[in-house]
């Protein structure tokens, strides 16, 4: 599966963004597509992900109530919609692709075999 992911950009703090990763490729029936985030030092950290063929969406504490995921079948592409942005929010932001995964492991980096290339996303205080 390839991944192309775009959106990031320079924002306020408060402001909005939407990233949008498009996948290509083959997939298994039972597939989920997560947002992760890394800023220089440190690691990769999930996000949010959702799960193509339920629809289930998960969140991280530090996003949950501002930041949306979903998906547009037709396009096979997922979206992560961020609202109220605040400073440490500045990362880079990568889409990926697990097969398989459980529910138990689907904040886990591990777990993702396919990787886009980053978008980054800078929130100025």
């Amino acid at each position: 599966v390839q991944l192309q992911a775009s959106g990031g950009g320079l924002v306020q703090a408060g402001g909005s963004l939407r990233l949008s990763c498009a996948a290509s490729g083959r997939t298994s029936n039972n597939y989920a597509m997560g947002w992760f985030r890394q800023t220089p030092g440190k690691e990769r950290e999930f996000v949010a992900v959702i799960r193509w063929s339920s629809g289930y969406k998960y969140y991280a504490d530090s996003v949950k109530g501002r930041f949306t995921i979903s998906r547009d079948n037709a396009r096979s592409t997922v979206y992560l919609q961020m609202n109220l942005l605040k400073p440490e929010d500045t990362a880079v932001y990568y889409c990926a692709v697990a097969n398989g995964v459980i529910l138990s492991r689907i904040r886990i980096v591990e777990e993702y075999e396919s990787w886009g290339q980053g978008t980054l996303v800078t929130v100025s205080s």
